[in-house]
Formats: structure tokens, C-alpha cells, sequence
């Protein structure tokens, strides 16, 4: 049983401090995948509203990659009165992942047998575990059963595994978003550029660097921020925001925003003292001239700037690593697993409740709505929907009006019984991520 904290059980995490209310938890000994334990196990979460009588009018909202337990801030138009996620109808749970830098146990925790970072060596963990160490923290909190499982790309990983790596009966519904039953060659592929650029970095040191924003391999961090990018949104979108426009500094007409600075780290440039010869007169390399030329190339290097700020890079190999792993076939059936046949996933779907709502993007590059149809044709009387958007993969974090439709519609369907007893008396904080407004871990953009 995991013992719930008052306070954050690892202070010096600069990362965790960004993250405004969590809540924290530890797990005494929690036995991972692989077979090792970490001891001590910290678990950041936040949650809204309150628990009813039962004590199972639960949803779980499982976040992304870069996300945080703060829902305000990369989902705000969806959470509040009136809204998909309503606090007045719900207790609203959503905990940090293994391996990222907000509060949960990760690279940056202190290894108790040590005292010292874990670092590079943290040991490597996977969705299942993230599902396993957050049902502790529900146990603690006195949850009964979960009425919904919610969550969009490696949050719809988790929704998925959720109802397989609990007692049948405890998750009543999932709604997985812009997901796969498995990670695939081409997600892995773009993961691994990603972390290649990390590596390449010189002050990566096999990740034993300074664990702060100033510390870290800035340049590869950023750099796999931007392929990042580039897989999240879609052609269309980037020609339609950008098309061949110089960046915004260089724009003749005066904008009421201004690009960021662009002040990502770079090579130095070469000095006569370092140059031979004649070279010295004659080079012109690219040191100077990195300069962004296009809108586009300046939007990238404002994500990575912003990106390296929040952000730690063993903990962005971490979490890229357990994506990559990610398949709920594994382990899990006799049948050999085929991409042509669907028969081993139908067999381990079928411990899933009935009537999954699946829900796909229909400009998403990254998990294609192929892979949504697969899903949904495996679950049990599922039903897929379709996102409308040129946003691509990103599209789950953008087209909140779509979402709220599709979600308050399943819930009201799934559970009555919430909506039509009396409303709880509780208030949420909606201070980040509304329209026109910046979010630090999701999408929205004050541009």
C-alpha cells in the first residue's frame, strides 16, 4: 500500500516544482517489469472533485509523453463544470509516469541505496508498471473501482493496459485516443532519431550530467524536440501556418507577438587563433549562418527552446525506450502474434469491458487511423470515431469541441447514475491552457 505525502518526498527535483498542486505518494517496494525493485518509489498526482459514497465514480486520465498529472494545463478546455471531465459528477485522477522529470520516480530520483541521482541508471520501466504504480496510489486514496479510463497517445497506451493489468470489473469503460495496440516500426524509427540526437550531444556524457536545464545536453534535447515535432503535426497543417514566410522578426507588418528569441545553443564559431593558414581569411562556415530563413524553422527552434526548459533528456530516453516497448500482446497470449492476423490481439482484447469508444485522427501521421481501426475491430463491441482536423497526431490535444462531444456522450451513455445524482459542491482551478493562453506540457500556444 502506497503512504500518502503532504508534501514532495524529493525537493531539490527542479522539474517537479513547474508542476503547480501535485500531490505526491510512495510506494514502499515496487517490483517493475523486469524484475528489478525500486524502493521508495515516488508518485506524483492530482486530482478533482470528490469520491461518492460508493467511492467508483473514478476517471483516469492518462497523459502523453512530455505530459504532467496537471490536466489544467495540456487538456483545460476539458476539465471543469460543465465539461467532459466534471468535477462536480467525478473524482478526476491523474499521476505522473515512471521516468518523467515531474515528481514520479525517474532519472532524476535519489537511488536510496546510494543517495545518490539514479541518472543514466535508473532502471527502465514500462506502461504496465506506470498502471500497476498508479493503482497503489488509487488503493491509498480508497478508490473502489474506475468508472473510465481516459488517455491520448502514450496515454492511450495506458488506457489500454489499464483493464488488463487490474482485477476484471475494476475499469468499467475505456476511451483510448489517437493510439496503438503496439508501437510501431515507424513510431520506433522516429524515436530512436530522436534519441540519437541526444546522444550525439557532447555534454550527454552517457547521462551523467547535471541534472538542471543549464546542465544538460541543450543541443540534442532541442534537436529531438523538432524531429519530435514534426511527427506530431501534419504537412498540411505546417504549409497552411507557415508556408515560405520569413520568420516573424523579419516580417515587415508589426505582430502583436514577437518570435522568441533563438538563442539555442550552438558550435562556436572558429577564431584566427584556431583556424590555419590562409583558411583564416577565406572560411565561411555555418556557424554563422543558423539563423533561421523561414517562419517555419523559427517555429522549431522556439519548441526546442521551450522544450529544454521543462524538460530532462534521460528521462526523455526513458520514457521514448518504454513507448517503444509498449504491446499488449506480449506475454500475454499462446498464439503467435502476427502483423497480418489479428487473432492473438482479439484474444487478449477480449478481457477489455465491452463498448470501448476508440477515437482516431484522421490527419495523424504518427498513429495512423489504421492502427485506430485495428483497435477498434478487436475491442469488444467498440466503436471508433473520427477526429476532424489538419492538426495530425497533435490533433487529440487541439480539437477540444470534438473531444468534449465524443466524451461527455460516452459518459453520459455509460454512466447516468452520476450525472443524474447531486452534484457535488466543488470548484477546479482553470488558470492554464484556456484558449489564447499558453500551456507548459501540452499544446495550446499564445501565438
Amino acid at each position: 500500500m502506497a503512504t500518502l505525502l503532504d508534501h514532495n518526498p524529493n525537493p531539490d527535483n527542479y522539474y517537479a516544482t513547474l508542476i503547480q498542486g501535485q500531490k505526491f505518494a510512495v510506494i514502499p517496494e515496487l517490483v517493475l517489469d523486469s524484475g528489478e525493485v525500486l524502493e521508495s518509489c515516488p508518485i506524483a498526482y492530482k486530482t478533482w472533485g470528490r469520491l461518492n459514497e460508493a467511492r467508483d465514480n473514478v476517471l483516469v486520465i492518462c497523459h502523453a509523453l512530455t505530459g504532467s498529472s496537471d490536466i489544467s494545463d495540456w487538456w483545460s478546455p476539458l476539465l471543469g463544470r460543465g465539461k467532459a471531465f466534471d468535477p462536480a459528477h467525478f473524482f478526476i485522477f491523474c499521476a505522473n509516469v515512471l521516468g518523467s522529470p515531474y515528481g514520479s520516480a525517474s532519472p532524476l530520483t535519489v537511488d536510496p541505496r546510494t543517495g545518490r541521482q539514479y541518472a543514466s541508471e535508473f532502471p527502465q520501466t514500462t506502461v504496465r508498471d506506470d498502471v500497476r504504480a498508479h493503482k497503489h496510489v488509487l488503493d491509498a486514496l480508497g478508490v473502489r473501482s474506475v468508472a473510465a479510463v481516459i488517455g491520448g497517445s502514450m496515454g492511450g497506451m495506458t488506457t489500454l493496459e489499464w483493464p488488463l493489468c487490474t482485477a476484471p470489473g475494476f475499469v468499467r469503460s475505456i476511451l483510448p485516443i489517437a493510439t496503438a495496440a503496439d508501437h510501431s516500426a515507424w513510431g520506433i524509427s522516429w524515436a530512436e532519431a530522436q534519441r540519437q540526437c541526444i546522444y550525439s550531444d557532447p555534454r550527454f556524457d552517457d547521462g551523467y550530467y547535471t541534472p538542471r536545464p543549464e546542465g544538460q545536453p541543450s543541443a540534442g534535447l532541442a534537436a529531438a524536440r523538432m524531429v519530435a515535432m514534426l511527427t506530431y503535426r501534419s504537412c498540411m497543417s505546417f504549409d497552411e501556418r507557415f508556408g515560405r514566410k520569413p520568420p516573424r522578426q523579419q516580417q515587415q507588418k508589426p505582430r502583436a507577438v514577437t518570435e522568441p528569441p533563438l538563442d539555442l545553443p550552438r558550435t562556436e564559431v572558429p577564431t584566427a587563433d584556431t583556424v590555419p593558414g590562409d583558411a583564416r581569411e577565406h572560411r565561411k562556415g555555418w556557424a554563422a549562418r543558423r539563423d533561421p530563413s523561414f517562419s517555419a524553422q523559427g517555429y522549431l527552434h522556439y519548441q526546442g527552446q521551450k522544450f529544454i526548459q521543462r524538460f530532462d533528456a534521460n528521462c526523455y530516453l526513458h520514457i521514448t525506450n518504454k513507448m517503444d516497448a509498449h504491446d499488449v500482446t506480449l506475454g500475454r497470449t499462446p498464439t503467435p502474434v502476427s502483423n497480418h492476423d489479428d487473432t492473438a490481439l482479439r484474444e487478449v482484447l477480449a478481457a477489455v469491458p465491452a463498448g470501448a469508444l476508440v477515437v482516431s485522427v484522421e490527419t495523424d501521421a504518427l498513429f495512423l487511423p489504421e492502427q485506430q481501426e485495428r483497435l477498434a475491430n478487436c475491442l469488444p463491441e467498440a466503436t471508433l470515431a473520427m477526429l476532424r482536423s489538419s492538426d495530425g497526431h497533435d490533433g487529440f490535444l487541439l480539437e477540444f469541441e470534438q473531444l468534449t462531444t465524443l466524451i461527455v456522450g460516452k459518459l453520459r451513455k455509460d454512466f447516468p447514475q452520476y450525472y443524474s445524482s447531486a452534484a457535488f459542491d466543488d470548484s477546479v482551478d482553470e488558470h492554464t491552457a484556456q484558449p489564447g493562453g499558453a500551456s507548459l506540457t501540452g499544446e495550446v500556444e499564445a501565438w
